[in-house]
């Protein structure tokens, strides 16, 4: 004799878990470090990690930035091509070229100075905000701590609102930076 069974009304409940996705096949890879190739150890191995990247954060306001390279041979073009790129992007966003080109010779000095560390390449940031423009030259390259006395009396003679240099705390660069009106 069978017994009878009492169900609930209800929502139907599956008599099997739901399907899960598959788990990966490989595991995620962590991004691995930057390498660069260390010319004093030849041969397999030779491949070493780089030091950590001098990084300017610029946020809320218009800015550009341009990489250029330090090599000994581009050491002629790399000024006038910074100061070309800063006067162009100035008066692009409608400043005038007279202000333009008084950045631009800031510019070109700032480069030159940051060619002097020896680095394989420089950078150039450049933001601007309430009628003034920030213009940053980081040298990517480790950095002694001698102070850039001349180059700050010379940013200072040209009128400039601030400017300083200073080197990251992992000495992977030095920050060299002037501020100006438009």
């Amino acid at each position: 004799m069978a017994l009878p069974i009492d169900v609930e009304e209800g929502p139907h409940r599956p008599d099997y878990p739901p399907k899960t996705p598959p788990p990966p096949k490989k595991p995620v890879e962590a991004p691995r470090p930057e390498t660069r190739h260390d010319p004093a150890r030849p041969g397999p191995g030779a491949a070493v990690v780089a030091q950590p990247r001098l990084r300017a954060r610029i946020a809320n306001r218009r800015a550009a930035n341009w990489t250029l390279d330090a090599a000994p041979w581009a050491h002629k073009s790399a000024g006038p091509k910074a100061s070309r790129n800063v006067a162009e992007k100035l008066t692009g966003w409608g400043y005038r070229p007279a202000r333009a080109e008084h950045a631009a010779a800031l510019t070109a000095r700032l480069v030159t100075a940051a060619l002097a560390d020896d680095g394989a390449r420089i950078s150039v940031h450049l933001a601007d905000q309430d009628q003034q423009a920030l213009i940053l030259v980081l040298s990517h390259q480790p950095a002694q701590d001698t102070p850039d006395e001349q180059l700050l009396h010379d940013l200072a003679a040209t009128g400039v609102v601030s400017c300083g240099v200073d080197t990251d705390r992992d000495g992977a660069g030095r920050r060299r930076w002037a501020l100006i009106d438009l």
